[in-house]
């Protein structure tokens, strides 16, 4: 009775199992919702009588486990490179061309939907799921084993006692999105914005049984070690996968010429708003496995893939109103306030319009049809009016001739597009140089957020920077969202930044054409604040990068009463004037792989900031700049890394991973 009690149980595991894949990966159920319970809470009621038969391949166990403390890294053995992007057609065949150079013209391509969510490795071992990473910076990733646990179309134990690692996206499909972001609205959580993040965020959770609520799945690509004898094309390593239970995404196509790579983007970017999960985006892989190896890869990514980004998705909405708003320069800037729309996965309501020149430009009006997009999928920007869809109730724009902060005159410097409010008491001006002060590469003073500061000024309790270093645990407490430990930690921060360096002082102080940069060179070469503020223009334009704009605004800030007085108050409070970092001697060094080089930064790094990588480069007598050029010696790209990595390849310029930079940081 036992032993048929036992074979049940296992029959029920592989019914489920079977139920599963039908309904999350084939998504052609064979039973309704009603008998998947059924027999589920059939397997339930069992195994709570029998304890000692659960294992974690049971479908029972998919609801999540304790939660973790915190994620460990787990060390890719093969790094997981990311893809080169490529927006037009014309690219495509310049990657094509570089392809046949290499292999010959006997090529055929494998193209695949390219699925918008977070890149995952999957581990098996005996055929058992022991482990789930996210990709990470490529060659270190975070332990999500717990979480993919979840995720029901992953089988836990393959058909066969396989070692193997294999890759893939982890994605939340449109239906899970609607639900989780309904169920939000409803708690009075803040929605997700697409499903993408909502992927993420969850796969993130430390509580797995969150995850398990969140309906996320599984398509999987590529495989780190996969050791089925015989496969020697992409196509062929794709059916391998699928043969062993794996979810692989059905709509994989060969293509022997480009023009079939052409046909499949023009078919599924007609299908993409009907499929069930978001794409975007076509990934073009060369099939022949010996053709890969032929072609390598860069530091980056593989030779012999690229991946087809969609143009940026266009909607049309109306402009309901412009509104002004005034930055911490004084700049005046429109923005457009949009009727909400969906563009590109996210809701857009609002809309730079940068300046008066350009509503004229455009010929907006208030009222105006007009089309928006996401310039690279993340800035909206409005493209153009739809002027044949004016009814004449719209009402032309001008910009004010007021500060509306403060109703001062606007003026336009020479050689300037924007209108400015030169008050130096204006409301404006002063929060957002509050803003700027505490920000992360000036005073970085954690705690001291946008809305923090809004609150300090609104109820009066700071004017100026000065009296940041003022505040009392009496002053803090009373603000709403502000407990205890929250103003303990507040008030130790700002105390903290007492010690920084002069040039995140300088920086922070939000003098004009003086950046983050610039201030750092004032304060490496005048090394105090008296030193710098005592400076003559000749003084200054000396200095290397320095300009003769930089320095005439540097001795008209300086000049001011009150700069004199405000400095004066920062220095009672103990704010450090002087300059903390390496001298210019201990940059000389000629054995740094950096020295003398220009390098960019690009992308999210995972073990330090980029600033501080910044600050590590220009120690070992680097130049880092913000953008790719030929010039251009070195381009150090972390998670995410965009456009500048494009270009960067494009150039065939060198490019480096983040373990290559610690790497090289060390020696």
């Amino acid at each position: 009775m036992e032993n048929d009690l036992s074979q049940h149980v296992r029959d029920l595991r592989a019914l489920l199992d079977k139920y599963s894949y039908e309904y999350y990966v084939e998504d052609n159920p064979s039973v309704p919702d009603s008998e998947y319970d059924r027999l589920m809470q059939e397997l339930i009621a069992i195994e709570a009588e029998h304890p000692d038969w659960v294992t974690l391949e049971s479908p029972t166990q998919r609801v999540g486990g304790e939660p973790l403390k915190e994620f460990n890294k787990v060390t890719h053995d093969i790094p997981m490179l990311s893809l080169g992007d490529v927006f037009s057609e014309e690219e495509l065949l310049d990657f094509d061309r570089r392809v046949r150079q290499a292999v010959g013209d006997d090529v055929t391509y494998v193209c695949e939907l390219k699925i918008d969510g977070l890149a995952i490795s999957l581990t098996y071992e005996k055929g058992h799921f022991v482990l789930g990473a996210t990709r990470g910076d490529g060659t270190t990733g975070e332990d999500i084993t717990n979480n993919l646990r979840t995720v029901r179309s992953l089988p836990l134990r393959l058909p066969d006692d396989e070692d193997i690692e294999v890759r893939g996206e982890c994605y939340m499909p449109k239906k899970s999105f609607e639900k989780l972001n309904e169920e939000r609205r409803r708690n009075g959580e803040v929605p997700f914005a697409n499903p993408r993040n909502a992927a993420a965020g969850s796969l993130r959770q430390l509580d797995p049984k969150i995850t398990a609520k969140r309906r996320l799945a599984v398509f999987l690509y590529s495989s780190g070690k996969f050791d089925r004898e015989k496969i020697t094309t992409h196509y062929g390593l794709l059916e391998s996968i699928k043969a062993l239970g794996l979810p692989v995404n059905p709509e994989s196509r060969r293509c022997k010429t480009m023009q079939e790579v052409f046909d499949y983007i023009k078919e599924y970017t007609e299908k993409r708003d009907s499929l069930s999960y978001g794409i975007d985006g076509i990934v073009v892989k060369v099939d022949s496995m010996a053709q890969q190896a032929q072609l390598g890869h860069t530091v980056k990514s593989p030779r012999w893939m690229i991946a087809y980004k969609f143009p940026a998705e266009e909607v049309v909405s109306t402009l309901e109103d412009i509104e002004i708003s005034v930055g911490r320069t004084g700049a005046v800037t429109p923005t457009a306030v949009l009727s909400p729309v969906q563009v590109a996965g996210t809701t857009v309501r609002r809309a730079s319009l940068h300046n008066e020149d350009l509503i004229r430009e455009k010929d907006l009006r208030i009222g105006d049809r007009v089309v928006i997009r996401k310039a690279g999928d993340i800035i909206p920007e409005v493209v153009n009016v739809l002027a044949e869809q004016r009814t004449g109730s719209e009402k032309a724009f001008t910009m004010p001739g007021n500060c509306p902060e403060c109703g001062s005159t606007l003026v336009r410097l020479e050689e300037e597009v924007a209108l400015r409010c030169i008050n130096p008491k204006c409301p404006a001006l002063i929060r957002e140089g509050l803003i700027h002060f505490v920000s992360r590469n000036a005073m970085n003073i954690d705690g001291l957020g946008e809305k923090v500061i809004t609150q300090l000024f609104e109820n009066h309790l700071i004017h100026d920077v000065a009296d940041l270093y003022k505040l009392s645990f009496d002053d803090l407490i009373v603000m709403e969202r502000m407990g205890e430990k929250s103003v303990t930690n507040l008030l130790a921060a700002i105390e903290n930044s007492k010690q920084n360096s002069l040039e995140r002082l300088l920086f922070g102080l939000g003098i004009r054409f003086i950046g983050a940069k610039a201030a750092q060179i004032l304060a490496r070469a005048f090394r105090t604040m008296d030193g710098l503020a005592s400076s003559a223009l000749d003084e200054l334009t000396a200095v290397d990068e320095i300009g003769e704009k930089m320095a005439d605004s540097v001795i008209t800030y300086f000049s001011k009463p009150e700069v004199s007085a405000l400095l004066a108050e920062l220095k009672a409070a103990g704010l450090n004037m002087a300059y903390l970092g390496p001298d210019p001697d201990e940059t000389e060094t000629p054995d740094s792989p950096f020295n003398g080089k220009t390098v960019v930064l690009t992308g999210k790094m995972e073990q330090m900031t980029r600033t501080e990588a910044k600050n590590e480069i220009e120690k070992r007598g680097g130049n880092v700049t913000g953008s790719v050029s030929a010039s251009t010696d070195l381009v150090v790209a972390g998670e995410a890394a965009g456009s500048k990595l494009t270009k960067a390849q494009k150039l065939n310029i060198e490019i480096w991973d983040e373990a290559q930079f610690l790497d090289a940081l060390k020696d």
